[in-house]
């Protein structure tokens, strides 16, 4: 009986082993994966699934290996509440995205109401943390942080010349623009135009002829690469020289071949190219044997991950909000953007905006460089 009764506690023992070696954590990532921001869906996917593989090849979180959803949301909220809802019901934990702030807003409620906590790698708006929630943080800036930078800019760069401002209407575009509006006019600069223009539109004839009549020098957009190429391809076409700025909306390659060798001259504020960083260098070496271009916020959502696991190998748990109030501790998280702490809001301590000029590069390609 004895000796059954010790089989049976090494069994017993054996089958608890098994079943924590092979736990699993289920995290999702929500992102534009297809549609018009699909190369944004595709940094963040890159991202995710780069970390997770590095990850669980170092052990995983406490033990569990990640295993990673993903949802397309394709820059819709609607479609952004419908993931949300998929990944409570899948069991998902701890989500990173979604890109836009359009559909991070509505989601993240989804995801405090079902005790899921959220990283947006990219969404800017400044709402989005300013609402009391205990799930929502972001490894980027604010629009209040970036629009403050462009405004600078231009306030030094162009005195005394005419600025239009154009915006495409969503919480992240109308956001930013009226965040660079207000410190712009702070500092005694009065936009000669102030325009909106709906996403997906193709035909920027009506709003070309409005900055001509205006007579603009510069054309702040608020908005995302899509509309900007299209935008600066047909201001070009019909003889606009001025200078397009715009901010993180428009960090993707897929500008410059939408826009065209107009888009030459194009500023733009980001933060400091994160590729750069001495901390991304052997991250970004495993990206290119790969062939892809970590770029803009690919390493925004691989420090989201990050930030999951260190906070919760700290908290000791699993549990969304014991991990939640060891990030916004003021604890230090050591990622491949740098390092980084929280507010209790969910924000960053380190703003961190530059200001990029599109230009040619010796290779004749035109992309975004630090000014």
């Amino acid at each position: 009986m004895k000796k059954h009764l010790l089989a049976g506690a090494a069994l017993g023992a054996l089958i608890v082993f098994s079943s924590t070696a092979n736990a699993q954590l289920k995290i999702g990532v929500a992102a534009p994966i297809t549609g018009p921001n699909a190369s944004f869906g595709k940094q963040l996917t890159d991202g995710a699934e780069q970390a997770v593989a590095d990850i669980n090849t170092a052990g995983g979180i406490m033990g569990q290996q990640i295993v990673l959803s993903k949802g397309d949301d394709a820059s819709d909220p609607k479609q952004g509440v419908s993931v949300a809802n998929k990944f409570v019901g899948d069991g998902v934990k701890f989500v990173v995205g979604p890109f836009n702030s359009g559909v991070t807003l509505p989601t993240s409620k989804v995801y405090e109401e079902n005790g899921i906590l959220q990283i947006t790698p990219s969404a800017t708006n400044p709402t989005i943390t300013e609402r009391g929630m205990w799930n929502i943080f972001r490894t980027c800036g604010r629009d209040d942080q970036q629009g403050a930078v462009a405004a600078d800019y231009i306030v030094k760069n162009f005195s005394g010349k005419k600025v239009a401002v154009v915006h495409d209407k969503t919480p992240y575009g109308t956001g930013l623009a009226d965040e660079t509006k207000k410190a712009m006019n702070a500092k005694g600069v009065k936009e000669v135009l102030y325009e909106g223009i709906n996403t997906g539109e193709k035909d920027f004839s009506a709003l070309v002829t409005k900055l001509k009549t205006a007579g603009a020098d510069i054309i702040y957009f608020g908005g995302l690469h899509p509309e900007a190429g299209l935008m600066v391809r047909q201001m070009r076409d019909q003889g606009v020289k001025a200078p397009l700025m715009a901010g993180d909306g428009i960090t993707s390659e897929e500008y410059a071949n939408i826009g065209g060798p107009g888009v030459e001259g194009t500023l733009m504020t980001f933060p400091p190219d994160p590729r750069k960083r001495p901390e991304s260098a052997a991250v970004v070496a495993k990206y290119k044997a790969k062939g892809i271009n970590p770029e803009a916020y690919t390493l925004y959502t691989y420090a989201g991950l990050e930030i999951i696991k260190q906070a919760a190998e700290e908290a000791k748990s699993l549990e969304p909000k014991k991990v939640a109030a060891v990030i916004s501790s003021g604890k230090k998280f050591k990622t491949v953007i740098g390092e980084l702490s929280y507010n209790k809001k969910g924000d960053i301590t380190r703003p961190d905006y530059v200001v990029y000029t599109w230009k040619k590069g010796s290779d004749g390609k035109v992309t975004y460089v630090e000014n």
